[in-house]
């Protein structure tokens, strides 16, 4: 059985991947428009992995502005099944410490101006969303993160809001109340798209500050952010980097690969040939 290739998304201060060798660069076109930047797709020893800047090299698109569609079908086009997004993030909990990371499980979406699926347009589909993080994978990359020596919580609930600001202290205290752990700006997205890619899906979250709730704090510095990812970036490229030689051959014991199965509720012959040919990548073994 041929290993799985696993995609990486890299978030703030992750703009590339240390110890991938025989890196190729390469530039895609999708059916989407264009993703943030090249992919890189190299090795780490036999494993084969691909890995994308979420915000491309220098920081330069907003949260607001990634392409997520484009980004999660590009990895599809280079053979991705497994994909692994990182971000940084604010804690909501006194014991989820700045310097630690988070494996979550669920997601709370507070954003209002992105994409959310690659349907529409003359295509229907619903897939289902309940668990929406990958199990096996996400047990792997937190085994691989408390591996490297990270202090690593698994599970809980990222919420994502829109950006760029950050919360105002009543938005804070109001997310603390749903119960929330972490809150970001980019994960959702990709966790909803790369369900209906049918890849395997699982974040690893950089634990940078208190947000603004927290009494030790006056207000969310973006000083202490960049000082504070600075120091765990290079613990999550190290657990990243052994969750793709460790990935071997698993096969079996989840359904994302067959998310989209039953998910198409429109009329074959009603699809438009245009949409079509553009989904063909994600629905045309079940066309």
């Amino acid at each position: 059985m041929a290993k799985m290739v696993l995609g990486i998304i890299g978030g703030s201060g992750f703009y590339d991947m240390d110890g991938l060798e025989r890196v190729e660069e390469i530039d895609l076109n999708t059916p989407f428009g264009k993703p943030s930047g090249p992919y890189y797709r190299g090795n780490f020893g036999d494993a084969e992995a691909v890995f994308l800047a979420r915000h491309d090299k220098g920081h330069r698109i907003l949260p607001t502005e990634i392409n997520f569609r484009a980004n999660i079908h590009g990895m599809k086009q280079l053979g991705v099944e497994c994909l692994v997004s990182v971000s940084t993030a604010g804690s909501m909990k006194e014991h989820i410490k700045p310097g630690d990371l988070v494996v979550p499980n669920q997601f709370i979406d507070r954003t209002f101006k992105r994409p959310q699926t690659f349907f529409g347009d003359g295509v229907v589909a619903h897939v289902s969303l309940a668990d929406p993080v990958c199990p096996l994978l996400a047990r792997d990359l937190a085994t691989a993160a408390r591996s490297v020596g990270a202090m690593i919580h698994e599970g809980g609930t990222y919420l994502c809001i829109e950006g760029p600001q950050f919360s105002t202290r009543a938005e804070s205290n109001l997310y603390r109340s749903w119960g929330v752990d972490v809150i970001s700006m980019t994960a959702m997205q990709e966790a909803r798209l790369a369900r209906e890619a049918e890849l395997c899906y699982a974040t690893l979250v950089l634990v940078t500050d208190y947000d603004c709730w927290h009494e030790s704090v006056s207000a969310v510095d973006i000083g202490e952010i960049l000082r504070v990812m600075s120091l765990n970036v290079a613990t999550a490229q190290k657990a990243v980097a052994l969750l793709a030689r460790s990935l071997g051959a698993r096969g079996g014991g989840c359904t994302c690969a067959t998310a989209l199965k039953d998910a198409v509720i429109t009329d074959r012959a009603m699809i438009p040939p245009k949409r079509r040919a553009e989904l063909e990548l994600l629905i045309g073994k079940y066309l």
